[in-house]
């Protein structure tokens, strides 16, 4: 029942009657990989089942699943990111909207875990408990400004995994330096300055977009790197965007 409700949800079932109507015309296709002396069960049985499931431990058995199938290769990245489900706001007020936070693995183009964002917690506690159930030995974590936190860092080096953290204003002096050690180092066009640079230049759809990409590794001289696990490098993404006669252009 597990199997053929994955496989409904996959081709875009979204209730109970409607992933018993897709079993009921794939029968003949599951049955070729599926023992079903009974045929399909009724949409009620399937609530009810999947109701009694303890979603913890299913996340858990898939985990182990994925990491028995998938080679998850040193240099692997494994993006978090956090989202609104559509839809899952109860007008009645019983329900607010439901925010889950997803570990996407790139490589494998796969989901390796979620949890959901307590009404009463954050994400950052979301994120801790994530990585709990999560082999992060070799991977690159890379997190947008919600996950850039000390203790966050900590935990994936921790875990033997290394991270890519965004930096915006919510970390105050260390933003602030770091913007100024870019700054400096664009007015001296990086002359004398141990760097790496990077460029791509992309088009489409009537837009096009040239990014530049600047590394250092001047760390230990940054306000507050000391309470940062394991941070070596930091980086600057200039983003020139042209739309027609408009050019924007952002950093990041």
């Amino acid at each position: 029942m597990v199997m053929v409700t994955i496989c409904a949800v996959i081709c875009g079932a979204d209730g109970w009657v409607e992933i018993e109507n897709y079993g009921i015309s794939n029968q003949s296709w599951l049955e070729s990989f599926l023992e079903l002396p009974n045929g399909i069960p009724s949409h009620d049985t399937f609530e009810r089942v999947l109701a009694r499931l303890c979603p913890e431990q299913l996340q858990q058995c898939f985990l182990n699943w994925v990491q028995a199938v998938f080679n998850i290769t040193d240099g692997q990245l494994i993006s978090l990111d956090g989202k609104t489900l559509r839809g899952s706001y109860d007008r009645g007020g019983k329900q607010g909207m439901i925010h889950r936070v997803s570990a996407w693995a790139s490589q494998n183009r796969l989901v390796l875990g979620q949890r959901k964002v307590d009404e009463k917690s954050n994400e950052i506690t979301a994120i801790s408990e994530l990585f709990r159930v999560l082999d992060l030995k070799g991977a690159i974590v890379s997190i947008d400004a919600m996950g850039c936190q000390t203790a966050i860092a900590a935990q994936i080096v921790a875990q033997q995994g290394d991270y890519v953290l965004a930096l915006k204003g919510n970390q105050g002096d260390l933003h602030q330096d770091v913007q100024q050690l870019f700054d400096y180092a664009h007015q001296q066009n990086f002359r004398g300055i141990e760097h790496d640079f990077y460029q791509t230049q992309e088009q489409g759809h009537g837009r096009q977009e040239h990014r530049r990409y600047w590394v250092m590794g001047n760390t230990e001289y940054l306000l507050g790197a000391e309470n940062w696990a394991k941070l070596t490098t930091i980086g600057c993404v200039e983003s020139q965007r042209q739309v027609g006669d408009k050019i924007t252009c952002e950093q990041r």
